[in-house]
């Protein structure tokens, strides 16, 4: 079924029992390959930004946890990594994430891009959810404002035949803009109804269960993924060593201080990080403050550090270490 729509007026309908439909509540989870739009899609569907975003593909390496509150539902969004092929020990624990995720969760959707061809990559990942029998499937093309209507409707068409190969039937099509806000609403529309009856399973007002500091550093690592060359996003790590109220401030004027290490895998690349006289980790720091003071409603003292952690993505002690 391809959802492209709202729904249709209700009123002329027949008259509805007085009994209302159960709430419910339950997990669901996006996937797809890198930079599919996964991350953006759970941000415009919370209202806020819970996950990082970057047109660097392989951004997310934590499965972050997005609650949408409906007086129906409660819709608990896991953003996972991207399934790729993995080429470190990183790589493989991030697939593990993944695998591991779909096996827990009450629904699946698949990203694809409206505007990229479907690839073999995809084709690996729909196999894959092909032997998920249980678990309902969405398949959601993403990034509709990109291509005119004749690509979308070609990109329905092959995500529909790809599930017919396969045998398997996708629960709905649904095309969606993030960006644009076009049918994110109807996103949730359709989910809310394959979760299980359920009263909410997290209290009002909060958007994720991802720990502040962990939130925190991803918020740096975003800016810091900004305007660097393209070999060194999967380089950056960051880790938040502590946060404190700073002491003896007037009740009125707090200040949170944070101190945070951002590691790269070779020392030739903290020139990169740092830029002439310091210039790019200081934007860092200017960019990633904002976005921090947003989330945690409080000023900040920002100070940040570049360290080497020597090829961090294929150590396993050092995986450790980075929270991997």
């Amino acid at each position: 079924m391809v959802a492209m729509s709202a729904r249709p007026n209700q009123e002329s309908a027949a008259p509805q029992a007085e009994t209302t439909s159960p709430h419910r509540a339950g997990f669901a989870c996006f996937v797809g390959r890198p930079n599919a739009g996964k991350s953006t899609l759970t941000n415009a569907l919370v209202g806020q930004k819970v996950a990082i975003t970057s047109n660097r593909p392989q951004t997310t390496r934590h499965t972050v946890r997005g609650i949408v509150h409906r007086d129906d539902a409660q819709l608990i969004l896991v953003d996972t990594p991207g399934l790729h092929k993995p080429r470190t020990l990183l790589g493989e624990r991030l697939n593990d994430v993944v695998r591991t995720t779909w096996a827990e969760v009450d629904v699946i959707g698949f990203c694809l891009p409206a505007d990229q061809k479907l690839g073999p990559g995809d084709k690996y990942i729909v196999k894959e959810l092909a032997g998920i029998r249980k678990t309902p499937k969405i398949a959601i093309i993403t990034k509709t404002d990109l291509v005119e209507s004749k690509a979308l409707a070609e990109q329905l068409l092959a995500v529909s035949a790809l599930a017919d190969e396969l045998g398997f039937e996708w629960a709905e099509i649904i095309p969606v803009s993030a960006v644009k806000d076009q049918q994110v609403s109807l996103l949730a529309d359709l989910i809310a109804p394959l979760l299980p009856v359920s009263p909410p399973l997290y209290p009002e007002g909060d958007l994720t269960d991802e720990p502040e500091m962990v939130m925190v550093a991803e918020l740096i690592r975003e800016a810091a993924l900004e305007g660097v060359r393209d070999e060194l996003p999967h380089s950056i790590a960051v880790v938040v060593e502590e946060m404190l109220p700073r002491e003896n401030r007037p009740a009125d004027k707090p200040l949170l201080d944070i101190h945070a290490n951002v590691y790269i895998e070779r020392p030739s690349q903290k020139g990169i990080i740092i830029g002439p006289k310091g210039q790019r980790l200081k934007d860092v720091g200017t960019k990633s403050r904002k976005h921090i003071e947003a989330l945690l409603g409080t000023p900040v003292f920002l100070d940040l550090h570049v360290k080497v952690a020597k090829d961090w993505q294929r150590d396993p002690k050092q995986l450790r270490k980075l929270g991997f």
